[in-house]
């Protein structure tokens, strides 16, 4: 079994681990925030850790480049992509604004 081998056999399963938490939490969470943290964090250190235990099995770097590729489209469209979806959901009113810690859209000059 070589170094390889044995990253592989480490981050395969710890990928699979945070994905399916973060599959768990988009199951179990109350409400269309909580969902959003769990569809974003553990799902994208899940899939970092799955490329990154895809790559050493790769025969090339020019094999592995396109891990690589994923791996960053993800850590940029991942927070864009729940910001946005947190965004509609604010402004259609779909979420509880009660619940907020922080509300940094309103203005506090005007009270709106």
């Amino acid at each position: 079994m070589s170094v390889a081998d044995v990253v592989t056999a480490i981050l395969l399963p710890a990928g699979a681990a945070f994905s399916f938490v973060g599959a768990l939490g988009m199951l179990r969470f109350p409400d269309l925030l909580s969902r959003l943290h769990a569809a974003t964090k553990p799902q994208t250190i899940g899939l970092l850790l799955v490329l990154g235990g895809v790559a050493p099995q790769a025969d090339s770097r020019t094999a592995a480049a396109p891990l690589l590729l994923v791996a960053i489209f993800q850590l940029i469209t991942a927070p864009v992509a729940a910001q946005t979806i947190g965004d509609a959901a604010y402004r259609s009113g779909s979420l509880d604004r009660d619940r907020l810690a922080v509300d940094e859209t309103t203005d506090e000059t005007t009270g709106a």
